[in-house]
């Protein structure tokens, strides 16, 4: 019973120590978004490159998987409500679940098993071949240069992305809606926007903005502390990895206890 205990506050001040490493670095980084001597060419020139590997590269896959995953669930929702003789509610259930949770929630998945493994790789084989010390040896800001672009791209690709599958996603609604109610563009735009909250949209915007976040940065933490060793550099990901999709997961959920309060 003992050993028990141990180890569970072994645990407890493991994973609280983890949490406040993660949210100090993330006030360090945030900080510097904030500060716009921290642009200079060579950091536009990296975000650049980020946007287009995150965001543009992964568009033909991207909008196949919204298009499929999209439509099997739109069809299922539809059917659904149509059996419940609940036709009144499909602008609330399109909105509401399918745009404010299902959306981002798919997105931030897809883009953290591209994008997040990628940057904890690289951020830990920079770590093993000396490479991020050089950069230090040289005084260039390691936060600026290489945390701060992948950050920004982020937040930016997880919002873009996120209102790219939702426009697929209402794109559908609109031709099932057609072939299983009968509904015209018309009025499946008004029971659309009659079903639209701004307080909803705000949530949804920040949850964005808090996985582009933390998808990007722990991975970067992660990779930070991998050793002079090679063999640390899958540990690392996978380690990093697990969490960031336990942060994506409490994301998720801290935002719909906001709703319900």
């Amino acid at each position: 019973m003992k050993i028990l205990v141990e180890h569970i506050g072994l645990s407890f001040l493991h994973t609280t120590q983890s949490l406040k490493e993660t949210l100090l670095f993330a006030f360090k980084v945030v900080s510097r978004i904030l500060d716009k001597n921290a642009y200079n060419s060579a950091v536009r020139m990296v975000l650049t490159d980020q946007i287009y590997f995150t965001s543009v590269q992964i568009l033909p896959l991207f909008l196949t998987v919204a298009a499929i995953f999209g439509s099997v669930l739109v069809v299922i929702l539809m059917l659904m409500v149509k059996e419940l003789g609940m036709v009144q509610y499909i602008g609330r259930f399109m909105i509401g679940f399918m745009v404010n949770e299902l959306s981002p929630f798919i997105t931030v998945l897809l883009i953290a098993l591209r994008s997040s493994a990628a940057i904890n790789t690289e951020i830990a084989v920079m770590k093993v071949n000396q490479e991020i010390k050089t950069l230090e040896v040289f005084h260039i800001d390691t936060i600026n240069y290489l945390f701060l672009p992948r950050i920004i791209n982020g937040v930016i690709s997880v919002v873009l992305m996120n209102c790219l599958f939702s426009i697929v996603v209402l794109a559908t609604g609109l031709l099932f809606s057609k072939l299983i109610f009968g509904m015209s563009f018309n009025l499946y735009a008004d029971v659309l926007l009659n079903s639209i909250y701004f307080s909803d949209l705000l949530i949804l915007l920040l949850k964005c903005i808090t996985y582009g976040v933390f998808i990007t940065l722990i991975p970067i933490l992660y990779g930070l502390r991998a050793t002079n060793e090679l063999t640390s550099i899958p540990v690392s990901v996978l380690n990093g990895m697990v969490k960031v999709f336990i942060a994506i997961v409490i994301i998720e959920v801290l935002s719909l206890i906001i709703k319900l309060m």
